[in-house]
């Protein structure tokens, strides 16, 4: 689906233009395009990266495939940016969606394969013609990146939800359980997926914060560095969160590393107990030709065993292993 938004003078006058209609427009140096594919098919990718902003086959290739990390290229016309958006669902616990950016001096493509919060709240807030409007592509672009950005909170959140959940489990009970190994494992997966994409995206942010780029104004530059800095500390409680994982998957370690000692603790023990009636019955149970001791060998015997019995358990008693 091909949606368009026209700004003249932060002021939108019209959208949903025909492609001739986007041709005239993008020539108008005096206003300001936003086109937004979603779920485009093929005739409407060619259409409008090919037929009307006539964008590089590379910077075209790389939007179509899908990409594992954000990145920025500068093309001197525009630039092109690939970020990604994360969601968490109980169905799919972690899910990204690619969001890729042609920025130039009077437009903004936007392309994306699954809806976006990001960029339909953008476009409730166009449409309903909430707040000032945008003076410039750069602004568009980084208040739906912005946008992108604060729904990675609730992500975080969730993460950190999970977590605790497992921290209390590993803290709380007596005895380690073998599912808590698989739910550690896909949360410290969720961590590391999150970490690979804030990093990253928090790198092509500080590229254009830094104003490398003329398609950035000079005066929205604080607002990217703040979008940085919003990157950055994401990425610093990823990191912690992560490193408490990890505590928390040391500790069960311990845990079933000491339910196993104890296991073994307690076999040797009983090893111990029964060693006085493997002896003495061995001893007994050997056929001899003369032994003073058969006349009263029964009782003998059993007077033996228990009281070295007694007193193998009240060594052990006193060692602890029991």
């Amino acid at each position: 689906m091909i949606r368009s938004f026209i700004f003249s003078d932060g002021k939108l006058v019209g959208q949903d233009l025909e492609l001739e209609a986007l041709r005239l427009v993008s020539a108008d140096k005096g206003l300001v395009l936003w086109v937004d594919l979603a779920t485009p098919t093929p005739e409407e990718i060619k259409a409008i990266l090919e037929g009307v902003f006539q964008f590089h086959p590379l910077a075209i290739e790389d939007c179509v495939a899908p990409n594992s990390l954000p990145k920025v290229e500068d093309y001197e016309d525009y630039l092109f940016i690939v970020t990604h958006a994360i969601d968490f669902t109980r169905t799919e616990k972690f899910n990204t969606t690619e969001l890729d950016l042609f920025l130039g001096k009077d437009y903004l493509v936007t392309f994306h394969t699954a809806p976006l919060r990001s960029v339909t709240t953008m476009i409730d807030r166009t449409v309903k013609n909430v707040g000032v409007g945008p003076r410039g592509p750069d602004r568009i672009a980084h208040t739906i990146i912005d946008l992108l950005v604060d729904n990675y909170a609730p992500v975080i959140d969730e993460l950190r939800a999970e977590l605790e959940e497992l921290e209390e489990h590993v803290l709380a009970q007596e005895s380690v359980h073998k599912t808590l190994v698989g739910e550690m494992l896909h949360v410290r997966n969720d961590f590391t997926r999150l970490r690979t994409i804030v990093r990253p995206q928090r790198d092509v942010i500080d590229r254009l914060a830094r104003g490398d780029s003329k398609m950035i104004r000079p005066k929205l530059l604080p607002y990217f560095r703040d979008l940085r800095d919003n990157l950055a500390r994401l990425e610093d409680t990823a990191v912690g969160y992560h490193e408490r994982l990890m505590m928390a998957f040391d500790i069960y370690l311990n845990k079933a590393a000491f339910e196993a000692n104890e296991g073994i603790k307690f076999l040797t023990a009983i090893t111990a107990v029964t060693i006085p009636i493997m002896v003495i019955g061995t001893w007994y149970g050997m056929n001899f030709e003369s032994m003073p001791e058969l006349k009263h060998g029964y009782p003998w015997a059993i007077g033996s065993t228990l009281v070295t019995t007694i007193l193998m358990v009240i060594y052990l008693k006193k060692k602890k292993w029991f």
